[in-house]
């Protein structure tokens, strides 16, 4: 089956988004939970997170259909010690966050090495990072997202994921987030029929599905490994409308949340049945 939404507002409180994403005819929904550009947040309240739970319910969403993202300002692999613990505190915030609302899943970037370190002590930092989040909370997964690789940003090669995850104690909650967009613009072609299986074999035999929790589906303004992140509406960029048939009948990818992040959120309610609408009968 497949779980097709969006990245909903949470304004007036977490409570209200499941409302949000039923309002669109969306089976998933990411969120924040919280203002994802600042450091500080008021906790939860109790009624934010019983009027949560009893939306979810309403509505019929599970935890596995729910993908929230962290804040933007979090850097794992930060090079200097004291952001990096400003990064992994945020981190640990976000994931009891989380578990609060019972959710399973927490995507986040990677992290950038701001030209300071290299490649790969940065990776390093990251999962170090990572570990030292896992040990302190419990229950929620901590899903990496895949980058355009834009400025410093690690994440834009499967090899970046496949080391993260190759150092990460409890691999149980670890997983994978591809953003199509991201995956097209670091340099994974995924235009024809040709191009999706030789990338998506190319994702199996490094990282491995069994590590891809969620997706985000968007297109690309950007050209081919530009290393520049701009997303678009589905079948209006780069990319084109192939790319997300192929996504809608890769048995591979059921069962996860699949985000919508594209640029006009009025066509977010078309978006999702057009994808539908890509479905083969069987």
């Amino acid at each position: 089956m497949k779980w097709i939404g969006a990245h909903v507002s949470a304004a007036g409180g977490v409570q209200n988004t499941p409302d949000n994403a039923n309002k669109i005819g969306a089976q998933a929904f990411a969120l924040f939970t919280k203002n994802q550009r600042q450091w500080k947040a008021k906790d939860l309240t109790s009624e934010q997170i019983d009027g949560f739970h009893k939306a979810m319910e309403s509505y019929g969403y599970t935890p596995n259909q729910v993908l929230p993202h962290d804040s933007y300002l979090i850097n794992l692999g930060h090079p200097e010690d004291e952001l990096r613990s400003k990064s992994l505190n945020a981190f640990i915030d976000e994931l009891e966050r989380c578990d609060q609302l019972e959710l399973n899943l927490l995507n986040f970037h990677p992290g950038s090495h701001l030209r300071k370190i290299s490649e790969d002590e940065c990776l390093d930092r990251i999962a170090d990072s990572i570990n030292r989040a896992l040990d302190a909370t419990k229950n929620v997964v901590a899903v990496i997202e895949n980058t355009a690789g834009q400025g410093s940003n690690l994440g834009y090669r499967f090899e970046h994921l496949a080391h993260i995850i190759d150092k990460i104690e409890d691999k149980s909650r670890v997983g994978v987030c591809i953003d199509t967009c991201h995956t097209f613009a670091s340099g994974y072609d995924l235009r024809t029929e040709d191009d999706y299986h030789k990338t998506m074999g190319q994702f199996e035999e490094i990282v491995g599905f069994n590590y891809l929790r969620g997706m985000h589906l968007n297109d690309c303004k950007s050209d081919f490994a530009s290393r520049v992140d701009r997303h678009q509406s589905i079948g209006k960029g780069t990319i084109g409308d192939g790319l997300f048939k192929m996504i809608m009948n890769d048995k591979r990818i059921d069962n996860i949340p699949m985000v919508l992040e594209t640029i006009n959120s009025d066509i977010w309610d078309q978006e999702i049945a057009l994808l539908y609408s890509m479905i083969k009968d069987d």
